[in-house]
Parts: C-alpha cells; sequence; structure tokens
C-alpha cells in the first residue's frame, strides 16, 4: 500500500450482500469493496512503523501479482486521517479474510468490506455472458527509454515507405528486467502507410544489470488523426495520448535464471518523441 495511505488489514465489518462473480476457467471469483482506516497507536517509533509500512507495500505487491488486490485509491481523509479503497477478488468471503488478516498492519487498521453485486447496466455484463474464461492479467516487467539516430530512408516500396531507425542507446527499468540496450544490435525496420500509419519491426538487444543478454522482438503499430501523424512525422514531440503505439513483444534468452521470458506474452505501449522511443512492456498472465 502506499506510504501516505492505509496498509490492508483487520477489524472488518461484512455487509450481509452476495458478492459479484466473475466466471473463470475453473470456478467463479467474488469481488469485494475493501475500506480501510489506519490508526497507529499513539507514541510508536518510526523504527517500527517504517519497516511494518515497507513490508506491506512488498505484500500488497504480491496480493496484485495474484490477482487479489485488482485497483487501490486514496480517497478524500481529514487532516491526520488515513485511508484506503480497494477492489479485491477471492473465491470467497472466508479466503479474502485470510488475505487481510495475513496483513502485518491488521492490528492498526479497521476494516469494511462490502461483497458486491452486478449491476444489470453494468458494461461489464455484456462480456460476462459472452466471455468465460479468466480475464487476462498486465504486470509490468520493464521501461526502455532509447535514443534514436539518424534513419535510413530505403525508399517507396509496393508496400509503403520503408527506413530504418537505429536505437542508438537508453536505459531499461522496471520491477523484472533491468539494464541497458546494445545500441550495434538494436533498431526498428519501419514501414510508413500512406495515411501516415506505422508498422514496426523493433528488434533490439537488452543487457541485464545481471549480465545476461535479451533478444526483444516486437510488432508494432502506430496511428492516429492525419494532423497528429503529421507532426510525428516532422520530429515534433506529441503527447502520448494523441496517437496509439502499441506492440506484440517476443523476448528470448539463453539466462536459465530468466527462463520465464522465452515462455511468456508480452504487450508494449509505446510513445515516440522527437529524438527518443519509450516502450513500457508488460507480461500477460
Amino acid at each position: 500500500m502506499p506510504c501516505d495511505g492505509p496498509w490492508p488489514g483487520a477489524g472488518r465489518a461484512f455487509s450481509q450482500l452476495g458478492g459479484r462473480r466473475l466466471r473463470g476457467l475453473k470456478e467463479e471469483v467474488l469481488e469485494f469493496l475493501v475500506e480501510f482506516e489506519i490508526n497507529v497507536p499513539e507514541g510508536t517509533p518510526e523504527s517500527t512503523i517504517t519497516p511494518r509500512v515497507s513490508a506491506e507495500a512488498a505484500a500488497s505487491a504480491e496480493l496484485a501479482d495474484q490477482g487479489h488486490l485488482v485497483r487501490l485509491w486514496n480517497p478524500p481523509a481529514a487532516p491526520g486521517q488515513r485511508k484506503a479503497v480497494g477492489l479485491y477478488r477471492a473465491d470467497s468471503q472466508a479466503q479474502l479474510d485470510g488475505l487481510l488478516g495475513a496483513l502485518l498492519l491488521s492490528g492498526w487498521m479497521q476494516i469494511t468490506v462490502t461483497p458486491l453485486q452486478l449491476h444489470p447496466n453494468d458494461p461489464m455484463s455484456t462480456r460476462a455472458s459472452l466471455f468465460q474464461l479468466p480475464d487476462p492479467r498486465l504486470s509490468p516487467v520493464y521501461r526502455l527509454d532509447a535514443t534514436l539516430g539518424e534513419p535510413l530512408d530505403l525508399g517507396d516500396i509496393g508496400a509503403g515507405h520503408r527506413r530504418i531507425v537505429p536505437l542508438t542507446g537508453g536505459t531499461c527499468t522496471g520491477p523484472q528486467i533491468s539494464g541497458t540496450l546494445v545500441a550495434d544490435a538494436s533498431a526498428d525496420w519501419q514501414t510508413i502507410l500512406r495515411d501516415g500509419t506505422a508498422l514496426g519491426d523493433i528488434r533490439y538487444t537488452l543487457h541485464t544489470d545481471g549480465d545476461d543478454l535479451l533478444y526483444v522482438q516486437s510488432r508494432g503499430v502506430r496511428h492516429g488523426p492525419a494532423e497528429v501523424l503529421a507532426r510525428l512525422g516532422r520530429g515534433e514531440d506529441v503527447d502520448p495520448s494523441e496517437y496509439t503505439f502499441r506492440a506484440a513483444t517476443q523476448i528470448q534468452t539463453a539466462a536459465p535464471e530468466l527462463d520465464w521470458p522465452n515462455k511468456g506474452v508480452f504487450i508494449s505501449v509505446a510513445g515516440r518523441q522527437a529524438t527518443r522511443v519509450i516502450y513500457e512492456t508488460y507480461l500477460v498472465g
């Protein structure tokens, strides 16, 4: 949980409504709205508070990875109050009770849990009637901030305008992978369509902080309004919210301790600036 808000814990008050159920592959999953209010006992030293808060943040990240913690917000609070509201998923109220009770700050918190019911006007109700397999989850893997070299222009071909944009350097940071980009083994082989849409064959190599090499290949599409794509084509800095730049990504490595990317499915959200490009890559779970 964020250090400036409360952390999940104790004193649960369950409403008697039935929980909202999401159909999955094995069984239905319940959703719960969880409200937290933290009250640190007066006189508690910082040497006791700080490690508990750090441990609680790690526990929240683990709950998110497991699919139990979906969202977390800081609601309005009076000065001195610490509150949070979270959306949780669990197989039952009993399972959620166990998850919350295991949190290290449970003795300092009052928690109210409300099981949620599906509203007939919920847009997700249509999805639930059509799709019955588990929802995909995105886990952040890394953010690559790469510098760009001068494009090599190949000219017009039948499929569009071809050019190669070198990736000349950059840093990769994230909860799963960190390192640097290998400049001489990285570029974007682009095809620019007549409407300004860019099709990317993006290939780059990462040298991790653990001294391993990763080969990454992404098939990307950048599209948007014509005037926005024209500004990008002129090399202007354009807010990424004004266009769409997404890529399907594969990661390969021979490092034994990093075998999991070889089996993963990844997507990247990208943003192009005048002299650099950013790729934020997620594991699809």
